[in-house]
């Protein structure tokens, strides 16, 4: 991963995961040990797979960067079609408690999203080649009217 990703997925997993650690704080305080897990489980699993459809952009933006916003768009529909798919298969389960891993799963993709909008607004990308100028400009041939 270049380094320039690498920064930018750190300036978003980093607000994710403090707001991971908050809601597990604040799960434990509430509902106790399975709380605490509901939350961590939840907020690993949008880490996962917010950290993956990342992956997966960057990755169409470098091959495939006609499909670059189609992807993202399609990317970002099943992201929140796979989390509401494990909010409903884990609804019922006894392993922890559903109530703050549904809680912390929806405001960890929150965070990431807001996270990610603010570290693309803070990325210097140009928006016009530089060398362009640079380079010389063909003298144009033929009568010129």
């Amino acid at each position: 991963m270049p380094s320039k990703d690498a920064r930018n997925l750190l300036r978003i997993a980093v607000p994710t995961a403090a707001a991971g650690a908050i809601a597990v704080a604040v799960s434990a305080a509430v509902a106790g040990g399975k709380g605490a897990l509901g939350a961590a489980v939840g907020t690993v699993l949008a880490v996962l797979f917010m950290g993956v459809g990342l992956y997966v952009l960057q990755w169409t933006a470098k091959t495939l960067p006609q499909l670059f916003q189609m992807m993202g768009l399609l990317l970002y529909v099943a992201q929140l079609l796979l989390l509401l798919i494990f909010v409903a298969v884990f609804k019922d389960t006894s392993l922890f408690n559903p109530k703050t891993f549904a809680v912390s799963l929806v405001v960890s993709t929150v965070v990431w999203m807001a996270a990610q909008a603010r570290a693309h607004m803070k990325a210097k990308i140009f928006y016009v080649d530089p060398d362009s100028e640079k380079s010389e400009k063909p003298e144009k041939t033929g009568p010129s009217s």
